[in-house]
């Protein structure tokens, strides 16, 4: 049902428009102004709503404008915003206390997005190991920045921009064996996804990441998970890891830790991140007040409202209802671990992002062919079921 008209800016047109002329076109983005959410809901300049299943790219966990945050923001936005880190604050050193205890890591670097948390963690691991190489995946995402960029696999992404940080080496995801064939004496660290995003929602191996472990041990090189996506119970638990018990020497959150405000961070090891001295990495921005309110704010929500159960049973009941409704002859399969959910299409998926628009949902695709739903842990059952009669309906 649409919303009432609320009072906009631009319209349509004119955002668009002014977009065109004066922002970066460096994006592909769809033909739709949006101006407010509530939930799993969006709405357009136009009043029209939509259910949402892309959350911002999986940052929008709580749903948007979740009102624990929105209230923290508020309150501390009119006490104090930023101060660099040149200085103490009362609030950030209290979120990295509340994040150590639920990465399981004990040292937290704030940042601000997912590839400088990826930044800082290569960085971390050339000094700590005093090599220089790096092994990922293939079909792997880790950022877009200079080095994140070197470890990621899509050579349209990297390409245009080479030379990169040399010494990436890239191996077949879930293939632990590749991996000891890659590694040599120069490898400061393997850095993987424990469930790939961007690689359309593929589930590694039961046994895979703990035999990766065994071999990083070995080999006396790190282990570093990007959990930028998979993070803050996407999954269905606080991270990725848990699946697995197996425990990397650096971790990388940001995506949903702060309820849809700007955050990262790099999570790591006494030992390994006592390898940072003075002046060794920074950031400006990096853990401001008002971003560390939101973060507090979202973590005790997820706790409070026990969002992670939600993620889980919420996504068992989409994944269910994919597989059920969706045509054969078009998806191969449905996967997925909690509210982070894959449809493998037979064919390229593309086209059907608008067709979706244009039924109130809205979706993407990863990899080409996998449509890749993330949506808040907050949607309701009507919700979903709505979502998945545009989806089953979706012809290629």
């Amino acid at each position: 049902m649409a919303q009432a008209k609320s009072k906009v800016r631009l319209s349509e047109e004119e955002a668009i428009a002014k977009d065109a002329r004066y922002v970066v076109q460096s994006y592909g983005r769809q033909p739709v102004v949006l101006t407010k959410g509530k939930g799993a809901l969006v709405w357009d300049v136009n009043g029209r709503e939509y259910i949402d299943c892309v959350a911002g790219i999986a940052v929008n966990n709580l749903g948007h404008c979740h009102p624990k945050v929105v209230s923290a923001i508020q309150e501390q936005a009119a006490k104090l915003m930023h101060t660099s880190n040149l200085y103490y604050t009362d609030i950030q050193p209290e979120l990295a206390e509340k994040l150590a205890q639920i990465t399981g890591m004990d040292r937290i670097f704030f940042a601000n997005s997912g590839t400088e948390s990826v930044e800082a963690a290569m960085k971390l691991a050339r000094k700590r190991t005093g090599r220089k190489g790096f092994i990922a995946a293939e079909h792997c995402f880790h950022g877009r920045t200079m080095g994140a960029l070197s470890i990621t696999h899509k050579s349209k992404y990297r390409e245009p921009f080479e030379p990169l940080v040399p010494g990436a080496k890239f191996v077949p995801y879930g293939d632990a064996d590749a991996i000891r064939r890659a590694l040599s004496r120069d490898v400061a660290a393997v850095v993987l996804e424990p469930v790939q995003g961007e690689g359309g929602v593929q589930i590694p191996p039961k046994d895979y990441l703990a035999e990766v472990r065994e071999i990083c041990d070995k080999a006396g090189t790190l282990l570093i998970f990007d959990e930028v996506q998979t993070g803050m119970g996407r999954t269905g638990k606080w991270f990725a890891k848990e699946h697995s018990g197996v425990e990397p020497d650096i971790m990388c959150v940001a995506k949903g830790i702060a309820g849809g405000f700007p955050m990262g961070i790099m999570a790591a090891q006494e030992g390994i991140a006592s390898a940072f001295r003075k002046g060794d990495h920074a950031s400006t921005f990096g853990g401001n007040a008002l971003g560390c309110a939101a973060a507090l704010a979202a973590i005790r929500a997820i706790e409070e409202e026990h969002l992670l159960e939600r993620s889980r049973d919420m996504g068992d009941y989409l994944k269910k209802e994919l597989s059920i409704h969706c045509k054969q002859d078009f998806v191969d399969h449905v996967r997925g671990v909690g509210m982070m959910v894959g449809v493998q299409m037979n064919k390229e998926g593309n086209a059907l992002v608008d067709k979706a628009r244009e039924k109130g949902v809205l979706i993407n695709v990863a990899s080409d062919t996998v449509i890749r739903f993330v949506p808040p842990f907050v949607i309701t059952k009507e919700e979903i079921d709505r979502v998945v009669d545009v989806v089953s309906d979706l012809t290629p």
